[in-house]
């Protein structure tokens, strides 16, 4: 056994709807480094899972006619599954609904309150429901229409007036700030560092609500049986729920992996695992993890963000099943730098496997066992270093140093620069082969040890390159390995070592190891099936279910308009007075002036909510609401089938 020990972690999802190929980018990167960290020899401990709780997942469960348990199941079944086909090897997956976590979470809740640390007091303020996160007006757009929006999801926030737990992260601003200063590689890239300190610790921490009155799908609170835990506090908990915190004799593998080594998690929440984690540890007296680091968002490359809210996701079993794994974990590793945004589009992809995988690795394959066949009846001859010329040199020289500069780019988690180490060793190689020009050796007989060295010399490169990127693909390795007769997997220990490779073995061609792609072709299919399969997204497709009772409080009329005119200073503003009925009349103001003249809306009778609150629009109070069907393109006033008179009642 190593003494050696490597704990990583990606951030738990949120699976409220079924995972995309951002997701798979961490969590790539995440198995890429585990298995990076267990080729050198350390034990490797890798967590990942799903965040179940919140208002969020009981609201879809609740509009998908099925109980919150249920529908995180599917889809957490689903995630396990995507996981396989991508080869995850992880150590452990928790659910935050496991009965262990949230025991373990009303412990380290109870001995924070117990301490001092938790209160009791009431929140006001802005909570975004997507993303289960409280914000001050400082931190959130406004946009034009005067509404708050979430400065990570851009939906729109709600305004929360409750009852709630609080816990002192106040009080923890200026020794965080210091800890950063005393470890600056606790948090990276630096830039993350300086977002926190900008936006959050400079301008002063507030204190942090734990909890949510009446909340049903969470962890009941230990202290107060009408309080759920808030999301946070039970999320960021799992990296040390899993390992058995803080039950005694439960607690093995807390003794041995914590603290974490690092905490991969996208840029989105390094706040609440940079501020609000180290300070929950801080109080606990747990040491805090080494590292935190926030890699950038994979977008499209129009800038967008891709989403499962915007419903502008990319499937990766989609990818898997026509393109194979190893394509898609090379392009997300070898494409973006992790620490920064990165861009996904298919040409990008299909340009990734045309140039890197078919040209460059699978073409160089093909051309050295084909030359391997024809020259030497597919027998690997001996290396002649009597006939090394500078070509020889210069190619020893560059894979012999892939050991230190692979090593110190997947340590500074450099996924893309190791890759493109690679490439350079896998690109000179091809020019090697070119420039030696074996077709034209085997053509005389003095040259036949040049040919011999020019046949190993590749060879033994390409056993070298691929045996590093057994830290990368899946199935490339074994299929190259297996076609050596050296089974599916090799030390890359042994394997970098020049001499690796052993004269007198036999060397099968088989078939391509990556194919080609026609792009526009790939392209336009894809457009084709896109346009079968086009889904609305399907967040927010449908508003949870209400009662009875809720539908009765609003008060529906019908109305007939007496008066239309533009709201001065006001481009999408009209305001009508109504007649509803029995001599009454309101006025209402509507943003509809893009769809509707004035003059034409005189006479009409609609639908109008009566006993919504008045608010004023450009010093006009408008008292009401009209009805209007919205078909994303334009609106529509709703109107009756029958001409009906003002005042008459909709049920």
């Amino acid at each position: 056994m190593t003494d050696k020990k490597f704990y990583i972690t990606t951030p738990i999802y949120y699976p409220s709807d079924y995972l995309h190929i951002g997701h798979c980018y961490c969590t790539i990167a995440t198995d890429t480094m585990a298995r990076y960290k267990k080729i050198m020899g350390y034990d490797v401990y890798f967590l990942t899972g799903t965040d179940e709780h919140g208002e969020k997942i009981a609201r879809k469960a609740e509009a998908a006619g099925t109980t919150p348990k249920a529908y995180v199941d599917n889809i957490v079944n689903a995630t396990k599954e995507l996981w396989k086909r991508l080869h995850i090897d992880y150590s452990h997956y928790i659910r935050t609904t496991d009965d262990y976590h949230e025991r373990r979470v009303q412990k380290i809740f109870k001995i924070l309150y117990d301490k001092g640390y938790i209160y009791k007091g009431s929140y006001k303020g802005l909570y975004c429901v997507s993303d289960e996160a409280f914000f001050t007006e400082s931190q959130v757009v406004k946009k034009d229409d005067g509404k708050f929006y979430c400065p990570d999801c851009e939906k729109e926030l709600e305004y929360k007036e409750e009852e709630c737990y609080y816990l002192k992260l106040s009080e923890y601003g200026q020794w965080l700030i210091d800890y950063y200063k005393e470890h600056p590689e606790f948090l990276e890239p630096k830039e993350r560092q300086n977002e926190m300190l900008k936006n959050f610790l400079l301008p002063g921490l507030e204190d942090l609500a734990v909890s949510r009155k009446g909340l049903q799908w969470g962890i009941p609170c230990p202290v107060d049986s009408e309080h759920s835990i808030y999301v946070w506090i039970d999320a960021l908990a799992n990296y040390i729920t899993a390992l058995g915190y803080p039950e005694d004799g439960q607690d093995e593998l807390y003794k041995k992996y914590w603290p974490a080594d690092v905490h991969f998690v996208g840029k989105e929440i390094v706040r609440f695992h940079a501020i609000i984690w180290p300070i929950m540890l801080k109080m606990l007296d747990i040491p805090l993890p080494k590292k935190v680091y926030g890699h950038g968002w994979v977008l499209f490359d129009d800038g967008k963000k891709m989403s499962k809210s915007r419903g502008n996701v990319v499937d990766p079993n989609t990818l898997i099943d026509k393109y194979g794994v190893d394509a898609l974990r090379y392009f997300l590793m070898r494409e973006i730098n992790f620490g920064s945004d990165g861009y996904y589009s298919q040409e990008l992809f299909l340009k990734r496997i045309n140039s890197d995988l078919a040209n460059d690795y699978g073409n160089l394959w093909h051309r050295i066992t084909t030359m391997l066949g024809k020259y030497f009846n597919n027998i690997l001859p001996d290396e002649v270093e009597s006939v090394y010329g500078d070509r020889e040199k210069e190619l020893k020289k560059m894979v012999l140093t892939l050991d230190a500069n692979v090593e110190s780019a997947l340590d500074s988690y450099k996924f893309h620069e190791a890759l493109s180490y690679i490439w350079e060793v896998i690109r000179m190689t091809n020019k090697y082969v070119e420039e030696s020009a074996p077709w034209n050796l085997a053509k005389d007989e003095t040259k036949k040890d040049h040919l011999a060295n020019v046949m190993y010399i590749s060879f033994q490169v390409y056993y070298i390159v691929t045996a590093y990127l057994q830290i990368f693909f899946i199935d490339t390795p074994k299929k190259v390995f297996n076609r050596l007769g050296l089974g599916d997997s090799v030390s890359l220990d042994t394997a970098k070592q020049w001499g690796s490779l052993k004269a007198g073995i036999k060397i099968e061609k088989g078939e391509p190891l990556f194919n080609r792609y026609d792009i526009e072709k790939e392209i336009g299919a894809s457009t084709e099936e896109n346009k079968k399969q086009v889904n609305p997204p399907k967040e927010d497709k449908h508003k949870p279910n209400i009662e009875k009772e809720d539908f009765d409080k609003l008060e529906l009329l019908t109305a007939k308009i007496l008066v239309a005119e533009k709201v001065e200073n006001a481009d999408k503003l009209l305001k009508f007075v109504l007649d509803i009925g029995e001599g009454e009349q309101r006025v209402v103001v509507s943003s509809i002036a893009e769809y509707y003249k004035p003059e034409e809306m005189v006479g009409k009778t609609v639908l109008y909510l009566a006993n919504l609150k008045p608010k004023k629009f450009r010093g006009v109070t408008s008292h009401g609401m009209l009805l209007l069907a919205d078909n994303g393109k334009t609106l529509s006033l709703m109107t009756t089938e029958k001409g009906f008179d003002a005042g008459c009642a909709v049920n």
